[in-house]
C-alpha cells in the first residue's frame, strides 16, 4: 500500500507493514491462566494505560469472529473502536483487528509460550493499512508505533504485576 509519503522525502513511499513491533515479558502463571486474562477483553483496562470500557457485543465472547468495542485515549483525545477477534486459541494465542477482519487498520496479537512455571507473553502490533486518522507522514506513523510500543510494555508490566499480586 503506497499512498502517502514522508514530508521530508517525497520519493520514499510509506508501507503499512513498516510499522510493527513485538514486546515480551515473563509472567508467573501458566499459559491457560494468562489466556483467560488477555482474552477477557473487559479486563484490559486493568493493565492497559490507553484502553477502558471494553465490552463484547451482546452474546459474544472470546472466539474468532466475535466483536467488541472499547474506549481509547491519547494526548487528551478519546475515541471508541470496534474490533473483531480473528484468532482465539486457548492457552496459545489471541488476536484481534481494530476495524474488523475485512477492513481493519491495526492487528493486536497475544502469543503465549510456557517457560518454567510461567509464561512468556508476547504482545504484537502491526499497522495493516494506511489511514490519515493515524498520521500522514513517516514521522507521524513512527511516533504512533513508538507510543503503542511503550503502551504495550506498560501493559505487560502491569499484567505481570497484577498476576504476581493476585
Amino acid at each position: 500500500m503506497t499512498t502517502t509519503t514522508d514530508e521530508h522525502d517525497l520519493s520514499e513511499p510509506l508501507e503499512a507493514s513498516d510499522f510493527a513491533f513485538t514486546r515480551r515479558a515473563w509472567v508467573d502463571a501458566p499459559p491457560a491462566r494468562v489466556y483467560d486474562l488477555v482474552s477477557d477483553v473487559s479486563a484490559i483496562g486493568r493493565w492497559s494505560p490507553n484502553a477502558t470500557d471494553v465490552t463484547f457485543d451482546e452474546g459474544a465472547g472470546p472466539r474468532a469472529g466475535a466483536w467488541f468495542s472499547g474506549r481509547n485515549h491519547k494526548d487528551g483525545r478519546r475515541w471508541t473502536t470496534r474490533s473483531q477477534i480473528v484468532r482465539a486459541d486457548p492457552g496459545t494465542a489471541f488476536t484481534f483487528v481494530v476495524g474488523g477482519a475485512e477492513d481493519g487498520i491495526v492487528r493486536w496479537s497475544w502469543t503465549l509460550r510456557p517457560q518454567g512455571r510461567g509464561t512468556v507473553v508476547e504482545q504484537s502490533w502491526r499497522l495493516l493499512r494506511l489511514d490519515p486518522v493515524l498520521g500522514t507522514t513517516r514521522g507521524d506513523l513512527e511516533a504512533l508505533r513508538d507510543y503503542m510500543a511503550n503502551s504495550a510494555e506498560n501493559t505487560l508490566i502491569a499484567l505481570a504485576q497484577w498476576i504476581a499480586e493476585e
